[in-house]
Formats: structure tokens, C-alpha cells, sequence
């Protein structure tokens, strides 16, 4: 069965998808994610982090985030379906495999909106109607509380005008969202940059474990994350064989760049006196709002008045693509049997709405007083990786086991780029630190609690869904989770500190490696992978 143009484009017993959106509205769904609150941030943190060193951070992390597209590339244009990423390991591993990998998909992009809504709100306290918005470190109060739950709930009202309406959103946010980022970029280099910032305090004064931590927990790969929207909207895709790859790849290349840039032209435009006392000490007159303070400081303040305002508009596209990322997501986990069949249902503009009523109340459990903005990017950057691991191994399993299958997009050189992706993620894991893997930990447990007690409930009834858990060729999974823990919490991010460094990057890169071939010695045969892939096209085209 095809999973072409050919499908339905109106809903077929109220669980099927509109394939509404052309090549232009996906990759700015990709890019009006990878351009959000990180921006606002990234380069301040980086630059406190590493030093100007930072710079080579965001070139590392662009090459990670290029390799994971590339593979994502491939995937999509084969399996054009609503939540894909949740669903690869699905078709190649099994039951268990797609269930953790669905989880890990669905509790990163949950979490990313209220984080949006957080930033934005951040932000406005520049205006004295908003100061009493936040409190000291951050969490919301009472009022700025109410004011987070008011903007969730337009995030889902938006969402439920149906995907073309959403799209046509999205479109003019991120066109205001690019603009804005380069025209900072242009003027304050050409305005106030001092060749000088980049050594007169030392380029790299952290050494590389700075520019190596700056990746994960500074907010560079949460900034550079967002391509795979492309590819959770591509079940709504008009030509999805061709315009996901296009989408995945061109998205990445417009993100990359703009972030590197902002990297160079902020680190330059910063007067000496703010970082006299070293970089770790970086200090201005308004850096909680890094870029806007800055611009204000070196007397462009017609430039801080929109890069405020851009500061409630770039977050608020990112929230609302991120709302939409995570009712699919839930959908496709339904698909697949780890969720209740309720996440399936569409109403009439083809919207899957139990699953953005619960990115909603999701949202509003995150507003409650938990850390701010800067203290769970390195948790959603460690899920969103984890995520993406899935797909090398899902990559090189379909290589070994369907060679001969189509592939609208095909990687050159795919085998040694999906191990080196596959090793590359694991490392960015690990640079997260032991404080955060441990709470990743927790809420990775919480996930098998709530799916596999559905996954049990739906096989104990004789459910026709219930997933297959296929534990055989999922063997590798619970040792590559436990074995991430153990190097991080005897290493030297976060750690006890036992393994040296780089020794502790070599054990975790040689681990990988090990885990990715293990993986694919043991994943699904061919049958098997046919039949999954059958099973969710089936459905896909409005069967149950």
C-alpha cells in the first residue's frame, strides 16, 4: 500500500490526518522551531561556558544536528507517517524498542512549549506591566502562572483551526523570526565589533571540557533542535517522499547558520568592561535579556525595541509548532498500541484533540514552581537526543534487512554516517551532566510505568492493537540506558570525577559503537519489519 499522495486528504472515520501542507510550510515548521527561545539565550550561555571558544561549540553541535538529519532525511522520505520518530525503532525493534523511543519523543516535545512560554515571559519583564510576572529565580508567580496557562491555551486554540490555518501561522511567524535574528546579526557587526573580545581574554580559557559542556548544557543543541518537525507533521504532507528530505536538510542549513552568526556577532559586540573579570563572570546592565541589554547598551535602542518584542514572537512560534509536535507524537504511539485509542480521534478539521488537550495540561503541570528556562535545557536537550538516537539504529537495521526498499532520498556514505550520528548523540547525552541524566532517569521510568501498563491491559484484554513487545531484539536497550548512567555518574560531567577526561569520552564513544552493531545483529528480519510497516500504513490510510 502506498503512503504517497495518494492518501485521503479529508478524515476517514474521524482518525485520519489532512495532507494539507506543501514543502514551504514544512520546512518553516522545522525552522520556526529551530528558532526560538535559544536564540534569545544561546549565545550568552555559550560564551560564559566555553569563552569565545563557544563558537566551536555551535560548529560541533551543527555537525551533530547535520548527521542526525541526514539519517532523519532518508527515514522520512521512506515513511512519510504522523509522530515518525517515535515510530522508526518501532518498525525495525520491535514493541519495547518503539515504546521507549516514543516516550522519549513525546516527553521532549511536551515540555518544550511551556519552556517557550517561560522565556517569553522572561522577557517581558523589561516592561514594568510584566516585572511582577517571575519571581527572583525564575519560577512564575501567581499572576505570571495565570498569564503561562492563558498563552498555552491560545497555543492549542491555534491548533485546533486545523493544520492549514496552522500552517499559515507558522509561515508568518517564522518569516518575522528570520528576519529579525539577521538583521541583529548585520547591524551590530557592522555597528560595534571588536576583532580584539575574541583573545585578549583567552579564545578557549575553559579548555575543552568548557566547549564540550557549552554543547549540551548551555543551550546549543536545544537552540539547533526542531528539524524533525517536518517529519511528526509529514502524515499532513501533500508530497511527502520528496518535500521531507528537502524540508529536513534545508531547515537545518537555515538554523545552523543564523545560530553560528549570532555566536560571532554577539561575542564581538560586547564591551570590554563586561567581561573584564573573565568570561565566566560575563556582566551588563540587562544581560537577562542578553541580546536585547546588549543592544541597549551599545546605544541601539531602536534595535532593543524589536528584539523585545521578538522576544514574545520567536518563542510563541516555536510553542506553537511544539503544541501540535506532541498531539501528533501521541497519535502515532496510539497507532502503534502504547496509548489509548482516544489519542486517535479527529474532529472535523482532522486535528487529533485529546492529545492537545493534554500537551495543555501538561503545560500547566510545568508552570508550577519548577526551575526556569536555563535549568531544564539540559533536560530537554538529553531527551530530544535520546529521541533522535533512535533513528541511526532504525537507519542501519532497514539498511541490513530491506537494501532493496524505495528510498526517495538515499544518504551517501549512510553506513559509516549513522554509527558516527549514533556515537555523536550518545556523547551529547553524556556532556548533559550526571544531575540531569538521573532526572531523565526518573522520567524514563515513569514512561515505561504508564505505556507498558497500557501495553499489559491491552494484551490481557485480547486488544487486536496490543503491540508485540519483541524483548528479543531490544535486548541492547536496557544496557545502553543503565551503561550511559554509570559513565556519568563516574565521569567527569557532573560526575564523581573517577574516569579522566577524554578517557570517560572514549569509553562512551567505543560503548556506542558497541550498542549501535549489537542493535542491528539483533534486530526485527525482514518479515517482521514488512509487517509493522504494513500494519501502521493500514491504519495510516484510515483502517483500524
Amino acid at each position: 500500500m502506498s503512503t504517497s499522495t495518494q492518501l485521503p486528504s479529508s478524515p476517514a472515520k474521524g482518525r485520519t490526518l489532512r495532507r494539507e501542507i506543501g514543502l514551504i510550510g514544512l520546512m518553516w515548521a522545522s525552522v520556526g522551531s529551530i528558532i526560538g527561545s535559544g536564540w534569545l539565550y544561546g549565545a550568552k550561555n555559550a560564551v560564559m561556558m566555553a569563552g569565545p571558544a563557544a563558537v566551536i561549540s555551535w560548529l560541533i553541535g551543527a555537525v551533530a544536528i547535520v548527521l542526525l538529519a541526514l539519517v532523519h532525511a532518508e527515514l522520512g522520505g521512506m515513511f512519510p507517517v504522523a509522530g515518525g520518530t517515535a515510530r522508526y525503532p518501532h518498525y525495525t525493534f520491535g514493541g519495547l524498542a518503539g515504546m521507549s523511543f516514543g516516550w522519549f519523543s513525546w516527553l521532549q516535545a511536551a515540555t518544550v512549549a511551556p519552556i517557550e512560554v517561560e522565556a517569553m515571559i522572561g522577557y517581558a519583564g523589561h516592561w514594568s506591566w510584566a516585572t511582577g510576572f517571575q519571581n527572583a529565580d525564575g519560577t512564575l508567580t501567581t499572576s505570571g502562572f495565570v498569564v503561562a496557562v492563558i498563552l498555552m491555551a491560545v497555543f492549542v486554540a491555534v491548533n485546533f483551526l486545523g493544520v492549514k490555518v496552522l500552517a499559515h501561522t507558522n509561515s508568518a511567524a517564522t518569516w518575522w523570526k528570520i528576519f529579525i535574528p539577521l538583521v541583529t546579526i548585520f547591524v551590530v557587526a557592522l555597528t560595534h565589533f571588536h576583532g580584539s573580545n575574541f583573545t585578549s581574554h583567552g579564545f578557549m580559557p575553559f579548555g575543552g571540557k568548557g566547549i564540550l559542556a557549552a554543547i549540551s548544557t548551555s543551550g546549543i543543541i536545544f537552540a539547533l533542535l526542531g528539524f524533525e518537525q517536518a517529519i511528526q507533521l509529514a502524515g499532513e504532507s501533500k508530497n511527502p517522499k520528496k518535500d521531507i528530505p528537502r524540508a529536513v536538510l534545508g531547515s537545518v542549513a537555515i538554523g545552523a547558520a543564523i545560530y553560528v552568526l549570532l555566536q560571532v556577532a554577539y561575542i564581538g559586540a560586547l564591551p570590554g568592561a563586561s567581561f573584564a573579570k573573565g568570561w565566566a563572570s560575563l556582566a551588563y546592565q540587562g544581560i537577562s535579556g542578553p541580546w536585547a541589554g546588549l543592544a541597549s547598551l551599545v546605544g541601539l535602542g531602536w534595535l532593543a525595541w524589536f528584539l523585545y518584542l521578538d522576544a514574545v514572537v520567536s518563542p510563541a512560534g516555536t510553542g506553537l509548532i511544539y503544541t501540535t509536535s506532541t498531539s501528533r507524537i501521541s497519535f502515532g504511539l496510539s497507532r502503534n498500541g502504547y496509548a489509548p485509542k482516544l489519542f486517535e480521534k479527529t474532529e472535523r478539521q482532522g486535528v487529533p484533540w485529546f492529545g492537545l488537550i493534554i500537551s495543555f495540561v501538561v503545560g500547566v503541570i510545568c508552570f508550577l514552581p519548577f526551575p526556569s528556562w536555563q535549568a531544564l535545557v539540559s533536560f530537554i536537550t538529553s531527551a530530544s537526543v535520546l529521541m533522535y538516537a533512535g533513528a541511526p539504529l532504525a537507519y542501519g537495521a532497514l539498511r541490513k534487512q530491506l537494501p532493496a526498499r524505495e528510498r526517495p532520498y538515499r544518504l551517501p556514505f549512510g553506513q559509516v554516517i549513522s554509527p558516527l550520528s549514533f556515537v555523536i548523540a550518545t556523547l551529547i547525552i553524556y556532556w548533559s551532566g550526571w544531575s540531569t541524566l538521573w532526572r531523565l532517569g526518573l522520567a524514563i521510568l515513569l514512561g515505561y510505568l504508564l505505556m507498558g501498563s497500557y501495553a499489559w491491559y491491552a494484551t490481557a484484554t485480547g486488544k487486536s492493537y496490543a503491540p508485540k513487545m519483541d524483548w528479543k531484539s531490544a535486548q541492547w536497550l536496557p544496557v545502553y540506558l543503565v551503561g550511559i548512567g554509570i559513565v556519568s555518574w563516574q565521569g567527569q560531567f557532573g560526575g564523581s570525577g573517577n574516569i579522566p577526561l577524554w578517557v570517560d569520552i572514549a569509553i562512551v564513544a567505543v560503548f556506542a559503537l558497541g550498542v549501535y552493531y549489537w542493535a542491528i545483529a539483533t534486530s526485527l528480519k525482514a518479515a517482521e519489519i514488512e509487517r509493522n510497516i504494513e500494519d501502521v500504513e493500514v491504519v495510516d490510510e484510515g483502517g483500524h
